[in-house]
């Protein structure tokens, strides 16, 4: 298990859970890019925790700290027994799921349906609360299908704080689950940035989080003037650089790192620790592609990696030769 630190965080800025991307290396890679954020796991069911390989779906490295566990399930014991999991293995926060549309966490009664059972979330928090020390929150959506937003909201909110939830997460888009893929969810439905802010309006005395289609660490700014926190998603993933300069813009602090390059230097001793674990470069590797977006020989470093980080036996001087392709060693303000 993961020895606890004792590093402080707060809910200022966070990284999206995103599935089959904010693993154990992708948050490795993004706190060499930032001390502050706060990183978030996959969302990981409650029946895997309770059932599964627990070291492998939940083993992480300490630098990662500080880091959520985001939970999916709607049966308060179960939740429960996962979140004190979750506790004993390190993890800072405990989260609950509440805004995810995929057809899979529908027929698990769990994610974005959930929208519809507010009276269910907040027996699921409570028994989360009552089973954990550290903080628990709840992300959701602005409603689903039909619901009104205003209505919607208010009543989930109202519901899980008085459940205890140390502070809610809002995706500013309804969730369609009749209609849309997963993929459409994360586009079409119009987002209603002021539907949050209203939110926080009438809950002051609550942390609101805002998510969705924020792009730049200056629009989480913006935000930052409405509600409590900011969470980035797949910017934070897509383009990567954007998070070399949290530390400084969000936090007032110094970044760990002035450029990309120095990050991934920083990284290679986990890289090769990794590798000599048994895992493949690519695993690690995948997560690095938009590091070096509108720069020199981006391509070439991202096509170097996908060409050679699949191969058996690959190693870190295929990094070092893909890096060695870019075409100028510039901070992230210079690489927008």
């Amino acid at each position: 298990m993961t020895e606890k630190t004792t590093k402080s965080y707060d809910f200022l800025f966070s990284v999206a859970p995103m599935m089959d991307w904010t693993d154990r290396h992708c948050r490795v890679f993004h706190r060499h890019l930032t001390r502050r954020a706060l990183l978030y796991t996959e969302m990981l069911t409650t029946g895997a925790i309770i059932h599964g390989d627990r070291k492998r779906l939940l083993g992480f490295d300490r630098v990662e700290q500080p880091v959520a566990l985001q939970l999916g399930g709607s049966d308060p014991g179960d939740l429960a027994k996962a979140a004190r999991i979750g506790e004993e293995f390190g993890y800072d926060e405990i989260n609950l799921n509440v805004g995810c549309p995929s057809d899979r966490v529908k027929d698990g009664r769990f994610g974005a349906c959930l929208m519809a059972e507010p009276e269910l979330v907040a027996r699921c928090v409570e028994a989360m609360k009552r089973a954990v020390a550290v903080p628990v929150t709840v992300k959701c959506r602005i409603g689903i299908d039909d619901q009104d937003p205003e209505v919607a909201l208010d009543t989930l909110a109202r519901a899980v704080v008085a459940a205890g939830c140390d502070a809610l997460i809002v995706h500013a888009r309804k969730a369609w689950l009749n209609g849309l893929s997963p993929k459409e969810n994360r586009d079409i439905p119009p987002l209603d940035y002021d539907r949050v802010y209203r939110l926080k309006r009438a809950m002051p005395e609550v942390p609101i989080i805002i998510n969705g289609g924020i792009v730049s660490v200056d629009e989480a700014k913006a935000h930052l003037a409405h509600v409590d926190g900011v969470m980035l998603g797949r910017a934070a993933y897509q383009e990567p650089w954007r998070l070399l300069s949290v530390d400084s813009d969000i936090f007032g602090e110094t970044a760990p790192h002035a450029t990309m390059q120095e990050a991934f230097e920083a990284m290679m001793p986990y890289i090769e620790q990794q590798l000599a674990r048994g895992t493949r470069l690519h695993a690690i590797t995948r997560h690095f592609v938009g590091a070096f977006h509108a720069v020199p020989g981006a391509r070439a470093f991202r096509r170097h990696l996908a060409e050679n980080g699949v191969k058996p036996g690959a190693g870190v001087d295929v990094l070092r030769d893909a890096i060695a392709r870019v075409g100028a060693r510039v901070p992230a303000e210079e690489a927008a």
